[in-house]
């Protein structure tokens, strides 16, 4: 099978220079701490290795300026309390700004496909952000998903997440989208951060089967990886149809990677990405800053480039690490069986676990903000509607060091139907009426007008964009 020869129904590469487009932030300004894993070091030894290596003069590389998103592209996204410039600096607009120029260079046919190698990272923001949890505050890759669904028209998009920590954010977003299919294959979470993307985590009452999870032992090597994308993503690839494809492109499921317990070489990186072939990559994790990641990088640029990788390798690589022991195999074996037969049954399990007399699904929620130190609980309310995938709600209060906060957010979905967006909007003028007391803002993400809302309930002020 090969990727390559899906029939999207929109878009096709045409590129004319048959190019792929790199897109570099390194954000200077902006770091967690002097000395923390997540620093700008982490895209400098990258930029000199693809320097020295002469990559950015060869014909097949085009290189773009990355551009400050606008605070309407995070909204479409994000419910940030307070508001958007108060989790989103200038350092992560311009991350997520890097992404949509590779967007929007790919659905313009410039380039054939693109990597924003930008900082900071985004996968663990989820759809309510009050502060910064694995070193994430806003999402780049559902910021760029619904930037490019809103100006090109595209629906049916596939996330394909490499990153050895399992990415929750995307995940919480995309929970309740049948249109969104997002596959994480990540370090089990019973033995790293943040603790979840086990298999029973399935998506949304109407979107069964549409988020993907595949918890590897720890210790799997390339074979393994590769059994997995072979086996299961690409067949699903296939089935699904994505009109786009995108790869949050974490490096740390590495064998020299610092915060992790994996075994996947450079190389494997780039025939990951051959394999994949991704319309667009964005960088993610990856803390081997000298080891790994000038090799990885660079093995998924030649990758998407169609150039030969076949001599890249890390000083110290050995090829006897990177075959799975048996015991591992069974269980990936186990594991890929039983998630594709989820994801085929995805429109039998979303029949069957609708709720009936039911309008409304409810679950509860605890997140933690370990960067911040914030406790978040939330009550998610999704509208249940036969015609569409119905309107969400979300109640969160969230205590901190900066003290206590509670907010209610409504999104309305592109695809709402009529009764669905009417609903949602009745239901916000309704909150507006709150008491001060019992909530400090409400917002509205009506995604079918692309507007959004912020009612601020103790200086009865309202902000749209």
């Amino acid at each position: 099978m090969n990727p390559k020869t899906y029939n999207r129904p929109l878009y096709q590469p045409a590129a004319p220079y048959d190019q792929t487009g790199l897109v570099f932030f390194p954000a200077f300004d902006w770091a967690i701490s002097p000395t923390h894993p997540e620093r700008e070091e982490r895209l400098l030894y990258t930029r000199d290795q693809i320097f020295e290596e002469g990559i950015m003069d060869l014909p097949q590389i085009r290189q773009y300026q990355p551009r400050l998103a606008e605070l309407k592209d995070i909204a479409r996204v994000h419910f940030c309390v307070p508001n958007v410039a108060a989790q989103a600096s200038e350092a992560h607009r311009i991350a997520a700004g890097g992404a949509l120029v590779i967007a929007d260079a790919v659905l313009s046919d410039e380039i054939k496909n693109g990597f924003a190698l930008v900082r900071p990272p985004g996968h663990h923001a989820m759809r309510v952000a009050h502060g910064n949890r694995g070193f994430c505050n806003i999402n780049n890759e559902a910021i760029m998903v619904e930037y490019v669904r809103q100006k090109y028209g595209l629906r049916r998009v596939a996330i394909i997440d490499t990153d050895v920590h399992h990415g929750d954010g995307t995940q919480d977003i995309y929970w309740h989208d049948p249109d969104v299919l997002f596959i994480s294959f990540h370090q089990d979470g019973r033995t790293l951060y943040p603790g979840t993307g086990f298999m029973n985590e399935t998506g949304g009452p109407l979107a069964q089967g549409t988020t993907i999870n595949v918890p590897l032992p720890p210790g799997t090597t390339d074979e393994g990886i590769f059994y997995v994308l072979d086996n299961l993503v690409l067949p699903i690839l296939d089935e699904f149809q994505p009109e786009l494809i995108v790869n949050s492109a974490g490096q740390d499921n590495h064998y020299s990677d610092p915060l992790a317990n994996m075994s996947f070489s450079a190389r494997g990186y780039a025939i990951l990405n051959e394999k994949l072939a991704p319309d667009i990559a964005v960088l993610e994790g990856g803390y081997s800053i000298e080891t790994a990641l000038p090799y990885v990088n660079l093995g998924i640029i030649m990758a998407m480039a169609g150039l030969d990788y076949s001599n890249l390798y890390e000083p110290d690589y050995r090829q006897n690490r990177f075959k799975e022991n048996r015991n591992r195999m069974q269980q990936l074996e186990k594991i890929v069986q039983q998630q594709y037969h989820l994801f085929q049954r995805r429109h039998q399990l979303t029949a069957q676990g609708r709720p009936t007399g039911e309008p409304f699904y409810q679950r509860q929620r605890h997140i933690y903000y370990d960067t911040d130190q914030i406790r978040e609980q939330q009550l998610e309310t999704l509208r249940i509607c036969p015609r569409c995938p119905g309107y969400l709600m979300i109640d969160s209060e969230a205590a901190g060091p900066q003290g206590r906060i509670k907010v209610h957010c409504i999104s309305i979905p592109q695809q709402a139907c009529s009764g669905c967006q009417r609903a949602a909007r009745d239901h916000y003028a309704k909150m507006r009426r709150r008491p001060p007391e019992a909530c400090a803002y409400s917002y509205l993400q009506d995604r079918p007008r692309d507007t959004y809302q912020q009612y601020d309930y103790h200086r009865q002020r309202e902000q749209t964009l």
